[in-house]
């Protein structure tokens, strides 16, 4: 990433998750942060967000799910990025997560892994901190 632009941040719901309210939250939030935010709303494939990640030249894809899939949506965004060349792209999830999900989000190298009521702070110095 480059220290003179504002950090970019792809927020992409895969599949039929209807629940945006929470990427809709953070997508302000992160704006009001300074960020730069690319939102690509509801029902994407996993192809879609990698595309759409790697032709924003964002640095950061946050995953949103409600529907418990988020490991098996991670999975296959990471490996459409690798498919682009695009695995410098940083993943992290938030969503409905079990403990035995964050387990596997992390062994993919997803981070950030965040369920509900996660205080917007942490997810915003989470953001930060991958550049640090």
């Amino acid at each position: 990433m480059n220290n003179e632009r504002k950090i970019r941040v792809l927020i992409a719901k895969v599949g039929c998750d209807i629940h945006e309210r929470g990427a809709l939250t953070l997508l302000t939030s992160l704006r009001d942060e300074g960020m730069e935010v690319i939102y690509t709303g509801r029902y994407q494939t996993p192809a879609g967000v990698a595309h759409a990640a790697a032709s924003e030249d964002v640095d950061v894809i946050a995953l949103s799910d409600h529907t418990g899939s988020l490991p098996i949506i991670a999975e296959s965004v990471l490996a459409e990025l690798k498919k682009l060349g695009a695995e410098d792209i940083k993943v992290m999830a938030g969503g409905l997560l079990t403990l035995h999900d964050v387990k596997d989000l992390e062994k993919m190298g997803v981070t950030g892994n965040c369920g509900p009521g996660t205080p917007l702070e942490v997810i915003i110095n989470h953001i930060r901190g991958i550049f640090v």
